[in-house]
C-alpha cells in the first residue's frame, strides 16, 4: 500500500522541525499555548502589581511581588515577540508552567501566605499545563504545585490544619490536571481524524488531489537531482462502464482500481492519489525517466489482469490509459510535469487506450 506524504510543516521560516521536539515535555499547538500562557500571565502580573501597591507587607514580600511581576511581563513579552515552536521544539514552553509554579510558590513563602486566595492563584500554572501540555509534562507540573503547596502550608500551619489544606489542594489539582488533559486528548483525536479525512478521497481511500500536488511539489523541492516522475491514469471507457452498469459499480470500479495501483506499486517511495472523476495518477519519488516508463507498463498489466467481480460473480474487464512524464527528462517543474504526463496519456487513448506512453516517445512514436 502506498505510503501518504508526511503533512506540510507550516509552522513558520524559523521553526527548527519535529524531529528535535522534546516530545514529552511538548505543547498540543504552540501557537494556541503561547498566547493562553500571555492572557494568563499579563492578568496575574496586572493582579500582583495590585496586591503590592494596597497590601501591607514586608520589605522583602513587596521587592518578591515585583519580581514576579517583571518575570510575567518579561515571559509575556517574548512570548509574543518569538516563534513559539522554537520554544516548543526544545521543549522550553514547559518551562513557563513550572517557573510559574516554583515563583508563586516562593512568593507565597515570602509572604507567609497559606490563604485560599494565594493557593487559588498557584493553581493557575496546572490548569493552563493541564490544558496545553501532553500529559506527561502537564503531570509533571500538577506534581510539582502540589509538592510545592504541602510543602509550605506544612512549614506554616500547625499539621492538624495543614494535613487536610495539602491534601484538598492536591486532590484539586489531579482531578483538574486529569478532566483537562482527558479533554485535551479527545479533542486532539478529533482534529487528527478530520486531517486525516481531508487528506484522503472519500471514495477510494486514495490521497486527496490537495496532498498529491503538496507531494510534487516536496520532491522536486527536496531532491531535485534523483528525479521525479508522474503517471497519469484514466479510466477507459469509464461512461460506458456507468451506462451499462449503473454508478454504484463505477463506484466500485475506482475502489477496485485504486487497490490495484497501491498494490503495484512499492510502499515508501509512491504516492497514488486521485485527480477527480475517473482520473487517477501515481507519484514515483526518486525514479529515473525509464524506470519510470517501465512501472508505468506494469500498471496497465497489472490492471488487466485484475478484472472487477460484480455481484452476479461475473468479471468485468478494466483497462486504462496511461500517460508518464519525469523531472529532468520531460519537464522542469509541477505545471510542466502535468502538462507532459497528460499530453502523454491523450496520445495513449488516441492509439487505442489500454496502453502506457512516454512523454519522451512522441505523438509519432510506434
Amino acid at each position: 500500500m502506498s505510503a501518504l506524504p508526511a503533512p506540510v510543516d507550516d509552522r513558520g521560516p524559523g521553526s527548527t522541525g519535529p524531529g528535535r521536539a522534546v516530545r514529552w515535555a511538548g505543547t498540543r499547538d504552540p501557537r494556541s499555548a503561547a498566547r493562553l500562557a500571555v492572557a494568563v500571565m499579563v492578568p496575574a502580573a496586572l493582579v500582583q502589581a495590585g496586591y503590592a501597591l494596597l497590601a501591607d507587607q514586608s520589605t522583602v514580600a513587596d521587592v518578591g511581588s515585583w519580581t514576579v511581576v517583571a518575570v510575567l511581563l518579561a515571559a509575556s513579552a517574548v512570548l509574543v515577540r518569538t516563534d513559539p515552536h522554537r520554544w516548543d521544539d526544545r521543549g522550553l514552553l514547559a518551562l513557563v508552567p513550572l517557573l510559574g509554579a516554583v515563583v508563586l510558590g516562593a512568593l507565597n513563602w515570602l509572604t507567609s501566605d497559606t490563604s485560599a486566595a494565594a493557593q487559588v492563584f498557584a493553581v493557575l500554572p496546572t490548569l493552563w499545563a493541564a490544558s496545553q501540555l501532553r500529559p506527561p509534562a502537564a503531570w509533571a507540573v500538577a506534581a510539582l504545585s502540589g509538592v510545592s503547596n504541602a510543602v509550605l502550608v506544612l512549614h506554616l500551619e500547625p499539621l492538624d490544619r495543614a494535613v487536610p489544606d495539602a491534601v484538598f489542594v492536591a486532590a484539586t489539582l489531579v482531578l483538574a490536571t486529569a478532566l483537562l488533559a482527558h479533554a485535551g486528548n479527545r479533542q486532539e483525536r478529533l482534529v487528527a481524524r478530520l486531517r486525516e479525512q481531508a487528506e484522503v478521497d472519500p471514495l477510494t481511500g486514495l490521497a486527496a488531489r490537495h496532498v498529491l500536488d503538496a507531494a510534487v511539489a516536496r520532491d522536486l523541492t527536496g531532491s531535485p537531482g534523483r528525479g521525479t516522475a508522474l503517471v497519469l491514469v484514466d479510466v477507459d471507457r469509464f461512461k460506458a462502464i456507468n451506462d451499462r452498469h449503473g454508478h454504484p459499480v463505477g463506484d466500485d470500479a475506482l475502489r477496485h482500481l485504486g487497490r490495484v495501483l497501491r498494490d503495484a506499486v512499492r510502499d515508501g517511495d509512491a504516492v497514488v492519489g486521485r485527480l477527480g472523476g475517473d482520473e487517477l495518477a501515481v507519484l514515483l519519488t526518486g525514479c529515473p525517466a525509464g524506470v519510470a516508463e517501465r512501472r508505468a507498463t506494469d500498471l496497465v498489466t497489472a490492471v488487466r489482469a485484475h478484472p472487477l467481480t460484480l455481484e452476479d460473480g461475473s468479471d468485468l474487464p478494466l483497462s486504462i490509459s496511461v500517460g508518464v512524464a519525469q523531472v529532468p527528462a520531460h519537464a522542469q517543474d509541477a505545471r510542466t510535469l502535468y502538462a507532459a504526463a497528460d499530453r502523454a496519456l491523450y496520445v495513449a487513448k488516441r492509439r487505442g487506450r489500454d496502453q502506457a506512453c512516454s512523454a519522451g516517445a512522441g505523438p509519432g512514436a510506434p
